[in-house]
């Protein structure tokens, strides 16, 4: 299945023009405590590339669960990963805290933020928010292009005021186009719980 005719067919449900390479595979994994994790989710997994390097992290025992919006993406993900330990879920992901088991370890995410609207933004971040565990983890990237645009500029801010901690990778230069990660941890709001942090701080 071709990342770039699904992009093609729905640029804005798609997001990604082209598969993200190996290297940003790696940094969207690394540093997350995948190895340690019970239940995982993914966001968008497109056509499995950070599905592949998640399942080579995860230990025995632990679960994935893959929020695909796409049905050929997602037809095509159930194909592939048919015997690894992966549940694909064909919906939105503002869905998600109904479709998944709580506490959630990590969260990796291949979702076009910049491309949705402030609104469907915050209700995913939202959903994340309320079933990642106390301590967990999300992932998700961006690229270099447009990391001082508007929308990026917000979804930062939106990262920031739901993490207590939020870090930016280098540059992964071998990905088409090149990109970074952002990490975040701790959240501050995990589903009705009340604060447990402060936000991140605003980076200069």
């Amino acid at each position: 299945m071709s990342i770039t005719r699904e992009f093609l067919r729905h640029p804005v449900r798609t997001g990604a023009i082209a598969a993200s390479s190996p290297a940003l595979a790696e940094a969207m994994t690394s540093g997350l405590g995948l190895e340690r994790a019970n239940t995982v989710v993914e966001l968008g997994p497109g056509t499995g590339v950070f599905t592949r390097a998640v399942l080579d992290r995860l230990r025995p025992g632990a679960r994935l669960t893959a929020v695909e919006i796409n049905p050929r993406l997602a037809a095509d993900l159930r194909r592939r990963f048919a015997h690894a330990p992966v549940e694909v879920v064909e919906d939105s992901a503002e869905t998600l805290a109904a479709r998944v088991a709580r506490p959630v370890d990590v969260v990796v995410s291949g979702l076009p933020w910049t491309v949705m609207s402030d609104a469907v933004q915050a209700r995913i971040l939202d959903a994340v928010s309320a079933v990642l565990a106390p301590e967990g983890c999300f992932s998700t990237f961006a690229y270099a292009h447009v990391a001082w645009t508007p929308p990026a500029r917000r979804f930062a801010a939106a990262l920031r005021a739901r993490f207590a901690v939020v870090e930016r990778s280098p540059v992964v230069w071998p990905n088409l186009p090149p990109a970074f990660v952002h990490r975040a941890a701790l959240p501050v709001f995990s589903g009705t719980e009340v604060r447990r942090g402060q936000s991140a701080p605003a980076t200069p």
